[in-house]
C-alpha cells in the first residue's frame, strides 16, 4: 500500500493519490482472501466476476498509463493546482465513466476485456498498477496537466488533458470497484 500524498504537490495530485489509496484499501477488503471459486462467480452468464472487474482495471492501467506518461515527455514545469476537464472530457467522465443509473454502459474495448477465468494473482497485479498509476500522479505534478494532452489508446482520435486522463483513471476503477462490491453482496455468491 503506498503512503501519504506529499502535501506540498498540487492540490489535484494529493486528492488523486488519496483516492487510488482508498479504493486500493476497498480492493483488498474486497477481494484478499477469496477463493478461485469466489473470484471468478458471476451473478448471470452476462455479468462480469469480482475477479473480472480487476483484471478489466488492471489492463486498463496498463494500457492508458503509458499513453499518459509519454504525453509528459520534455514538458517543462508548470504545475496547476486543479484538474479542469473540457467539455468533451467532462461529458464523457459523466455519460460513460461515473457510476449512475442513466450512464451509458459501453462494451470494453478488446485489448481490456477480461478473460474468462481469472487468477487470484490479479489483485496483486492491480495493486502494483496502482502503484504505477500513483508514481504518475506525482510526476506529473509538476505540470500543467490541463494543456498537455495524450492519444486515447483506444479512440486514437480522440485526444483528452492529462489531467482529464487522471480523473478518468480513478473514477473508472471506482465504477468497477462499485460493480464487484456488488457481485461480492448478491445472496447467491458462494461462501467458503
Amino acid at each position: 500500500m503506498a503512503l501519504r500524498a506529499d502535501p506540498r504537490l498540487p492540490a489535484w495530485s494529493v486528492r488523486l493519490i488519496d483516492e487510488l489509496d482508498t479504493i486500493d484499501r476497498r480492493v483488498n477488503d474486497l477481494a484478499r482472501g477469496l477463493s478461485p471459486e469466489q473470484l471468478n462467480w458471476k451473478p448471470t452468464e452476462n455479468l462480469w466476476s469480482v475477479g473480472q472487474c480487476l483484471q478489466h482495471l488492471y489492463a486498463a492501467n496498463e494500457v492508458y498509463l503509458p499513453a499518459i506518461a509519454n504525453a509528459l515527455g520534455d514538458r517543462p514545469p508548470s504545475p496547476v493546482q486543479d484538474i479542469t476537464p473540457g467539455w468533451l472530457g467532462r461529458w464523457f467522465i459523466r455519460t460513460y465513466i461515473e457510476p449512475s443509473s442513466r450512464g451509458k454502459r459501453a462494451r470494453a474495448p478488446r485489448k481490456i476485456a477480461p478473460a474468462e477465468q481469472i487468477d487470484p494473482s490479479v489483485l496483486d497485479q492491480f495493486l502494483r498498477s496502482n502503484d504505477v498509476a500513483r508514481d504518475l500522479v506525482r510526476r506529473a505534478g509538476a505540470y500543467n496537466i490541463n494543456r498537455i494532452r495524450f492519444r486515447n489508446p483506444f479512440i486514437p482520435l480522440l485526444r483528452f488533458t492529462v489531467g482529464t486522463g487522471l480523473e478518468i483513471v480513478w473514477r473508472h476503477q471506482r465504477r468497477h470497484l462499485l460493480q464487484a462490491e456488488r457481485i461480492k453482496q448478491t445472496p447467491t455468491f458462494p461462501q467458503q
